[in-house]
C-alpha cells in the first residue's frame, strides 16, 4: 500500500519549487531522501518534471527484471521513463567506511576533540557559553592518532599530503574499476558515488581538501576517466534498460528499518493521520486568502518538517533523542492546533506571526500541492 502518496507527492514538489526559487530553473533530478524509493513514485517524480534520481544499489539489483548491467547503467523506470541511478558499493566503502574508509586516516583531525572540553576549565570559560557550560569550540589540536584517549597533535601539512594521496588513490581505483568494467559491459561504465554533504568539512574536515586534489588530479592528470554529470550521461546515452526498482533506502539493513523500529516507530501513525487531514484542509479549502491562506501554509510547513527523516533517524539511533521527540511533537502539536483552529474558524493570528516567523523555510510555499 502506498502511504500518504499526496505527502510524498507534496515534498517533491515543494523541493522543486524551492530549487528554482534559488536557482532560477527547474531541477533535472533529485536525491530521494535517504535513497528511499517505493515502487510508483517515480510517476510523482514525473509529474514535477524530474528525469532522473538515486536510489541505493540494492534498489537497482533488485529491480525487476534484474539489470544487465548492474548499477553501472542507469535504468528507466517501467511507464515513466524516469531514470534510475544506483550507488557504487566500492567507491562508496572506500570513503564511507569507519574503519577502511580515508576519513579514518591517523593523520586527519580529530573531530570528537575540542578545546572547550580538553582546556583547563578556568582558562576557557571567558571564551565559551555564558553560563560557563563547556562546548564545542571548533577549535581542535589533535588528529585521530589512533584509538584510545592519547592523542597527538594535529599537523596540518601531512594531513593535506595525505588527502593529495588519498585523492590519487581514489582515482588509480576507479581508472582500474572502469577499465574491468568496460570489458565485461563492452559500453562505458557509469560509476555513482554519493556521499552525504556533512561529510565533507564536518565530520572528514579535510573532505573538502580531498574533492578539490581529486577532481585537479581527473581533469590534468590522466585520459581515461572523466567527471561527467547524471544529465550528460543520459544525452550521451539515451538507450537503457527497462525495469521496475526495488523498494529501498540505504543506511541499517536497507529496507528503511532504521525509520521503523521499537524505538521511532510510535511517530507514523500521528504523521499518517496529519496528513490525512492536511488533504482534508486541501479539499475543503481550495480557494483561500488571508489569514487562512497563511495558516494552511503554515499547516503543511510544519507536517513537512514533522516528517522530516531526521527526527526517525536519531530516535533509531539513540542520540539526542530528546531534541528528535520535541521536535516531532512541536510541530505535530502545531499542525494540529493549525487543523483546529481553521475547522472551528478561530485562527490566532498573533500566534500564527509567532510559528511561521519561527520555522519560516519554504517562504513560497503553497498548500494545494498536498493532494
Amino acid at each position: 500500500m502506498d502511504v500518504c502518496r499526496a505527502s510524498v507527492r507534496a515534498q517533491v514538489k515543494v523541493a522543486v519549487q524551492h530549487y528554482e526559487s534559488v536557482f532560477g530553473k527547474k531541477p533535472r533530478g533529485i536525491w530521494l531522501p535517504e535513497c528511499g524509493y517505493h515502487p510508483g513514485h517515480d510517476e510523482i517524480l514525473k509529474e514535477a518534471g524530474i528525469k532522473y534520481f538515486f536510489t541505493d544499489s540494492h534498489g537497482i539489483l533488485h529491480g525487476t527484471p534484474r539489470p544487465k548491467y548492474g548499477v553501472f547503467a542507469p535504468v528507466y523506470c517501467k511507464g515513466t521513463g524516469v531514470a534510475a541511478f544506483g550507488r557504487d558499493l566500492e567507491s562508496s566503502k572506500q570513503v564511507w567506511s569507519s574503519i577502511e574508509g580515508y576519513p579514518g586516516d591517523l593523520n586527519y583531525r580529530e573531530f570528537y576533540r575540542d578545546i572547550g572540553f580538553d582546556l583547563d576549565f578556568d582558562y576557557i570559560k571567558p571564551y565559551i557559553h555564558p553560563d560557563g557550560v563547556r562546548i564545542n569550540t571548533g577549535i581542535k589540536y589533535y588528529r585521530i592518532t589512533g584509538s584510545g584517549d592519547h592523542k597527538e597533535p594535529y599537523v596540518p601539512e601531512r594531513a593535506r599530503e595525505k588527502a593529495a594521496q588519498q585523492a590519487g588513490n581514489f582515482m588509480f581505483n576507479r581508472q582500474k574499476q572502469t577499465e574491468y568494467l568496460f570489458d565485461f559491459m563492452q559500453r562505458k561504465p557509469l560509476i555513482i558515488s554519493p556521499y552525504d554533504a556533512e561529510l565533507f568539512g564536518h565530520w572528514w574536515y579535510e573532505g573538502p581538501l580531498w574533492i578539490d586534489f581529486l577532481i585537479r588530479k581527473i581533469a590534468c592528470d590522466q585520459d581515461e576517466i572523466r567527471l561527467i554529470t547524471p544529465s550528460e550521461y543520459l544525452e550521451e546515452n539515451p538507450r537503457n534498460q527497462v525495469i521496475t526498482p526495488s523498494m529501498s533506502s540505504w543506511g541499517w539493513k536497507g529496507y528503511s528499518e532504521m525509520w521503523l523500529q521499537g524505538s521511532n516507530d510510535w511517530i507514523y501513525r500521528h504523521l499518517h493521520e496529519a496528513s490525512d487531514r492536511m488533504t482534508e484542509l486541501v479539499t475543503t479549502y481550495r480557494n483561500s486568502a488571508g489569514t487562512l491562506k497563511r495558516a494552511l501554509n503554515q499547516g503543511l510547513r510544519e507536517l513537512l518538517l514533522a516528517q522530516s527523516s531526521d527526527w526517525g533517524f536519531i530516535l533509531g539511533t539513540g542520540t539526542h533523542t530528546s531534541y528528535a521527540v520535541k521536535r516531532t511533537k512541536d510541530h505535530l502539536l502545531r499542525f494540529t492546533r493549525i487543523y483546529e483552529d481553521i475547522k472551528s474558524n478561530s485562527i490566532d493570528e498573533g500566534w500564527l506571526a509567532d510559528i511561521e516567523s519561527k520555522d519560516n523555510i519554504f517562504s513560497n510555499i503553497d498548500y494545494k500541492v498536498h493532494q
